[in-house]
């Protein structure tokens, strides 16, 4: 189970920084139980990476970067200190039995895709409604 600290710096830094297409990659790689999600490091070799380096290569600002990706993203976008990062700390020491940890992220993942959705659905509704008006 993913502890309070991890779901807090889940909701406070990684969410409101992951892209779209981020979520939907990571969404796939956990439900798939993909071995390119990776525990331990950042990057073993390319497609290779842990959840913050698939995050990066789905962002504008770190897409085109390679091994460090993942390591700028959580600092540069996330304004996270990789190294006590408590999401990735907890990723890490779940590789032996991260079951119960990537549901709970997919849980999470798809909350937030389905708040984001709604979201934009609203936003169009309001926009339609606006040119109605006029």
């Amino acid at each position: 189970m993913l502890s309070q600290e991890s779901v807090r710096e889940l909701k406070q830094c990684w969410l409101p920084n992951i892209t779209d297409n981020g979520l939907d990659r990571l969404i796939d790689l956990l439900e798939k139980g993909s071995p390119l999600l990776i525990h331990g490091s950042f990057t073993r070799s390319i497609p290779m990476g842990c959840l913050a380096t698939h995050a990066a290569w789905n962002h504008p600002r770190t897409a085109k970067l390679s091994l460090d990706a993942g390591i700028c993203w959580l600092n540069r976008v996330a304004g996270l200190n990789p190294a006590t990062s408590h999401v990735i700390r907890e990723w890490d020491r779940s590789a032996e039995c991260d079951f119960e940890i990537r549901c709970e992220l997919v849980e999470i993942f798809k909350l937030e895709r389905e708040s984001r959705r709604q979201l934009e659905e609203k936003i169009a509704v309001n926009r339609i409604a606006d040119l109605v008006a006029v």
